[in-house]
């Protein structure tokens, strides 16, 4: 049994390995218009383009992941808070967008291993599974989860950080099922 305080321990069951992005940075890039002044900003900042919907991809020195959120909305991850601000530093000063930091309000899960398609079936749907390149919106364990992947074997699970904890209970209690089967 997992005591309450240790609900971020890493979890290893049935093939499966999930651990909390110790770490890991988070931030909104919000913009006006997809093919604006911002949008060709953080095309300069990170050798990459805001991703089309539905998509995620890296930064060119693979420091960066960026994730489709909506129309007007793409999801910034980083390793560190230096280079979060590297980034929010190169578009402080760009007109239709802004980058917002979310760092402190949410989590990110990582989940490795061959059953991730039978885990994220089991917590929300056929429809919660990203392909390679993907990021997709969804409920999963009953709350909003944002499931991005980008290699095969590696799925990166972003859920505010109040949902978290509930999130890491349905994933343990799910491998067990895993284990009994």
């Amino acid at each position: 049994m997992v005591e309450p305080s240790d609900w971020r321990a890493p979890i290893e069951a049935a093939g499966l390995a999930v651990r909390m992005g110790e770490g890991m940075q988070a931030a909104t890039l919000r913009y006006f218009e997809p093919g604006g002044a911002f949008a060709a900003a953080v095309r300069e900042a990170t050798g990459a383009a805001l991703p089309q919907p539905l998509e995620a991809a890296q930064s060119a020195d693979g420091q960066l992941t960026l994730a489709w959120r909506s129309p007007t909305e793409t999801l910034a991850l980083a390793p560190s808070a230096e280079r979060l601000a590297q980034l929010e530093a190169r578009l402080a000063n760009v007109p239709d967008g802004c980058l917002v930091n979310l760092s402190g309000g949410l989590e990110v899960l990582r989940v490795t291993g061959e059953g991730i398609v039978d885990l994220l079936c089991r917590l929300g749907g056929t429809g919660s599974i990203p392909r390679v390149g993907e990021a997709r919106r969804s409920r999963m364990a009953d709350v909003p989860v944002l499931a991005v992947s980008l290699t095969a074997g590696e799925t990166l699970l972003v859920v505010d950080r109040a949902y978290a904890e509930h999130l890491m209970g349905w994933i343990r209690e799910t491998l067990l099922d895993f284990e009994g089967a």
